[in-house]
């Protein structure tokens, strides 16, 4: 199987958990806003990460199960996650933070380790 069609879903749904990230979270720094507003922003934004994401797992399900994409799902979305939380929001990553993701990331290992 060509590295592309492993290597293409993950790609998009790197896009998607952009898209997702800033959906969900992107309004923190707008508190002020109306929240009517931000529902129907975050809605849009939310339309462009299905768009992403909808193809990144029809495609992957070629080449990965259904855990694996949900496992490797979680892991981009906390790593997404973490640059967002540090770069737009300003916030710190504690250690228990970091602790917490590698549990994560643990168990999306487990995902794809191959039984005896």
């Amino acid at each position: 199987m060509p590295m592309l069609d492993r290597l293409l879903p993950i790609g998009l749904l790197f896009v998607s958990n952009i898209f997702m990230t800033f959906a969900w979270y992107g309004h923190l720094k707008f508190k002020n806003a109306p929240i009517l507003l931000v529902i129907v922003i975050s809605w849009g934004i939310a339309l462009i990460e299905y768009c992403f994401a909808i193809p990144a797992n029809r495609m992957g399900s070629a080449v990965y199960s259904a855990a694996q994409l949900k496992g490797m799902q979680e892991v981009i979305t906390l790593t997404v996650f973490a640059g967002f939380s540090v770069l737009y929001l300003g916030q710190k990553i504690t250690l228990n933070h970091l602790i917490g993701f590698a549990l994560i990331a643990a168990g999306a290992f487990f995902l794809f380790r191959t039984q005896s």
